[in-house]
């Protein structure tokens, strides 16, 4: 396949710039494709756009992530209307009395859904905004909280979405044999230092041990003044008001689907997509008998919950778009041939980290890039001498890294809508913590090098 060299940088820069500067990640991306569109063949630009936008919608995980966003929208937004939310949030709220402890409890509910982490950011922003904001907690925070509880806990932990996908690279590119590549990404987990240190950093950062830093602070500093930056994409008024809580309101209105939702995705192999057709299929009577909620409000309150996603569902398709486009100037290979020389046993860990994790932050790409550099980068661990468990670690903390940082990846968008702030103010907010880890994590991966190796 032809590649461009350093020049297929160029996309991927103009993308992080107009990001920031427009603080619009669409525009920012749809930039970013037609340049590169331009540079394959700029005699013809609408063919191979439509062909691609075509080719995205058609594929079946872009289908997958359209289902379960919609449908997420459509039981979060049941539980907010119903007052399931508002009444679990008031039994937390009457442990969580403080503000560390609104914030610690975001974080234990973070670790418990650990299932898959667009549950998980979806879910946790959104039960707990009522509790943080009694306590003047900004959302970019809650946020902060939330995603940080993601990916990272996803990768931690073997019963997710996450390991099963893995897993099924290494058996799918012959690194592990049939049926031993869990095995092979348990023993990696050790040393998935980003994962670790992103769960660490929350609570020393949500209890003041470590200072608020630069956008974090400021944003912090507003709410405190009573001007919170929150999104305009929040549910409307008429389908997710909080409704008062009643005598048939009650925490158990929440509980029973949220567990509905974490057993049937475990019972279903970690099918999300079928845990949530579930969780709905008993929240809907659940709900109705009660009447908590009528029904014909009730169906109109899952359309504006399903509407609620289409902003992130937006970032989420054309981010799938720039990756290809990224594929097809050969972005990816170019990264990994020019760092190729660098590839020591003893560097390998850390120069693996970086570069994959520029790439997964550039692309927005935690899952799909990584089907492409893992049969490359562990077959070089293998033949220069590195441990495949370290060299496997290195790589899947960048990918964690990617799924946490990205001002435009997936998880970083759902943490932002079921938190309540815009996509760029959680992403800027949070990017200073992402790098802080992102950098203790290479001075780990120098001292495993120099010390596992």
């Amino acid at each position: 396949m032809e590649t461009y060299g350093a020049l297929s940088l160029i996309p991927t820069v103009a993308v992080v710039a107009t990001a920031v500067i427009t603080k619009r990640p669409v525009a920012a991306l749809i930039t970013g494709v037609i340049l590169a569109l331009i540079m394959l063949d700029p005699s013809d630009i609408m063919t191979p756009l439509t062909e691609t936008a075509l080719a995205v919608m058609a594929d079946e995980t872009i289908g997958w992530v359209i289902l379960v966003c919609g449908l997420f929208g459509c039981l979060i937004a049941l539980l907010i209307r119903s007052g399931a939310a508002n009444a679990f949030a008031e039994v937390l709220a009457k442990r969580a009395n403080t503000r560390n402890r609104a914030l610690l409890s975001t974080w234990f509910l973070g670790l418990v859904i650990f299932i898959d982490d667009y549950l998980n950011a979806l879910a946790v922003g959104a039960s707990m905004k009522k509790v943080t904001d009694k306590f003047k907690v900004s959302r970019q925070m809650l946020a902060y909280v939330a995603d940080s509880t993601a990916a990272p806990v996803c990768f931690l932990i073997p019963i997710s979405t996450w390991a099963v996908f893995f897993s099924g690279i290494l058996e799918s590119a012959d690194i592990a044999g049939q049926g031993e590549g869990l095995s092979m990404y348990i023993s990696a987990i050790p040393f998935m230092l980003y994962s670790w240190l992103a769960l660490i950093l929350v609570p020393l950062v949500a209890t003041g041990r470590i200072p608020l830093i630069g956008p974090m602070k400021r944003a912090e500093a507003r709410t405190a003044a009573g001007d919170p930056d929150i999104s305009a994409d929040e549910l409307p008024a008429h389908a997710a008001g909080p409704a008062p809580v009643g005598p048939r309101h009650h925490a158990w209105n929440f509980i029973i689907p949220i567990v509905s939702l974490l057993f049937f995705s475990w019972y279903y192999d970690i099918d999300v997509l079928k845990g949530v057709i579930i969780a709905l299929a008993i929240t809907i009577p659940l709900f109705g008998l009660q009447k908590v909620i009528g029904w014909n409000e009730m169906l109109d309150t899952m359309m504006d919950g399903f509407k609620l996603m289409i902003p992130a569902l937006s970032i989420i398709v054309t981010a799938f778009m720039f990756k290809s486009v990224n594929d097809s100037l050969g972005m990816p290979q170019y990264v990994i041939e020019s760092l190729k020389p660098l590839m020591t046993a003893q560097w390998l860990p850390l120069v693996a980290f970086l570069s994959m994790s520029l790439i997964s932050f550039a692309t927005g790409s935690s899952w799909g890039i990584f089907t492409i550099t893992i049969p490359i980068i562990i077959p070089l661990a293998q033949a220069v001498g590195c441990p495949l468990p370290l060299a496997l670690g290195a790589l899947l903390s960048a990918s964690a890294f990617g799924s946490h940082a990205c001002f435009y990846g997936d998880a970083t968008v759902l943490a932002a809508q079921g938190s309540g702030c815009t996509v760029m103010s959680h992403a800027l907010t949070q990017l200073p913590y992402a790098i802080m880890a992102a950098l203790i994590a290479s001075v780990g991966f120098v001292v495993l090098g120099y010390t596992v190796v």
